[in-house]
């Protein structure tokens, strides 16, 4: 009994009529029952014949054939299809357009040759026609030719401004500016004062016989891959001025790297230890130590300590030090000797060479040093024979320092006696 009166409810409310949903008015005017049907009626060029319908066609040429349709030529341009406004059509424009609208319309339609309007935006068929779809109009700077400035731009005299000159340029901005100028007086003045003297035209739009640069396509370059700058790469660019090009042509050297354990309450923790020396191969020199749980992040902080602690390390004529110098860092001591370039006069320059410890030599590559002897006493440690190097070398006394500290004039003799060939 149960079952059928659920059966008949359910039955009931099908039958009964779906009631109105009564929605929220928010605004006062009255809501549209339908969209309203547009003034105009839009024409296609398959009703005026102007192209062939792709239902006309083959199924198989239908599908070989892709973009436009094809263009009817029995109906291309006929004056049938093409009639002029009647009185029923300028009645209706009259309603919407001023008199001094429709005489323009009028003008622009006879000025327009009916050829062009069916003959616009459609793909030829020829042999001459383009495969792909493409804006003639605008010059493309890969495949056409590059729009350069007139010769005439070009100045042989043009040259420079001095700083008087520059200098009166402001003088005259503050003289015919009424008060004091605001932000928007000084980049008007920025975009229109001139920085050379000659024609104007040389400087605002110059010759150039340099090819234009290549564009970007959106749709290649969202498959070039751009490797990221981690945090620390950045963090050094922004600390040390060197972009990433630089930093990648600094010649870094892993020297020490062995695993420490520190003993805490927690029991033991093992990090591992790494000693980097960097350097640019032209007197700037860095060592950088770092301590990770990780070999490679102890690695990678130690390269980016030794770039950011570089100095510059003195070079006589850029290949060995000053004299004799002594570095020592706790129980190691390491002795530095300068030696000559070798036998120039010989057919291949024999120099003398670096002649150290493996430690000391590959710090003389980093610095760009090529003639030098080194001797380590006492400990041997590796760290400190590095340190202790870098002391020494930072130890140096350049002879101009010595003798404007001892107020005498320093002349190279062997310069003067050899006539700068040495």
């Amino acid at each position: 009994m149960n079952s059928q009166q659920s059966f008949r409810s359910i039955v009931a409310n099908l039958a009964t009529p779906a009631r109105q949903c009564l929605r929220r008015r928010f605004h006062s005017a009255t809501p549209l029952q339908a969209r309203p049907s547009p003034k105009h009626k839009s024409v296609k060029a398959e009703d005026m014949g102007l192209v062939t319908a792709r239902d006309n066609q083959p199924k198989t040429v239908a599908a070989q054939r892709k973009g436009p349709p094809r263009v009817d030529e029995d109906n291309l341009a006929n004056p049938e299809t093409l009639k002029p406004y009647s009185e029923e059509d300028k009645r209706r424009l009259r309603k919407i357009y001023t008199p001094e609208q429709i005489a323009s319309i009028e003008a622009g339609e006879e000025a327009i040759d009916p050829d062009d309007l069916a003959d616009q935006a459609v793909m030829r068929d020829d042999t001459m026609g383009l495969k792909y779809f493409d804006d003639l109009s605008k010059i493309n700077p890969v495949v056409d030719k590059p729009v350069r400035a007139p010769e005439e731009n070009y100045d042989p005299n043009l040259r420079f401004k001095t700083e008087d000159e520059l200098l009166d340029d402001y003088v005259e901005f503050f003289q015919n500016s009424s008060g004091e100028p605001d932000e928007l007086d000084w980049e008007k003045f920025n975009d229109t004062r001139r920085l050379t003297v000659g024609k104007e035209e040389a400087e605002r739009n110059p010759r150039s016989y340099l090819s234009p640069e290549l564009p970007v396509i959106e749709g290649l370059a969202k498959h070039v891959q751009t490797e990221e700058i981690d945090p620390g790469t950045r963090r050094l660019m922004r600390q040390t001025g060197y972009t990433k090009i630089d930093i990648l042509k600094f010649r870094t050297k892993k020297l020490v790297s062995h695993r420490v354990v520190n003993q805490t309450r927690m029991g033991k923790q093992m990090r591992y230890y790494v000693l980097v020396v960097a350097g640019n191969g032209k007197g700037l020199l860095g060592i950088g130590e770092g301590k990770s749980l990780e070999i490679a992040d102890a690695t990678k902080m130690a390269r980016l300590a030794a770039i950011r602690k570089m100095v510059p390390i003195p070079r006589y004529e850029e290949r060995t030090i000053f004299g004799f110098v002594k570095g020592k860092v706790c129980g190691t001591e390491v002795e530095l000797f300068s030696r000559t370039p070798g036998n120039r006069l010989a057919s291949v320059l024999q120099g003398f060479g670096i002649r150290c410890s493996q430690y000391i030599y590959e710090i003389c590559k980093c610095a760009g040093l090529s003639d030098l002897a080194a001797r380590v006493y006492r400990s041997r440690n590796p760290m400190n024979t590095i340190k202790a190097t870098m002391k020494a070398l930072l130890s140096q006394q350049i002879p101009e320092d010595v003798a404007r500290a001892r107020g005498k004039k320093l002349v190279d003799v062997r310069r003067v006696y050899y006539a700068g060939n040495v």
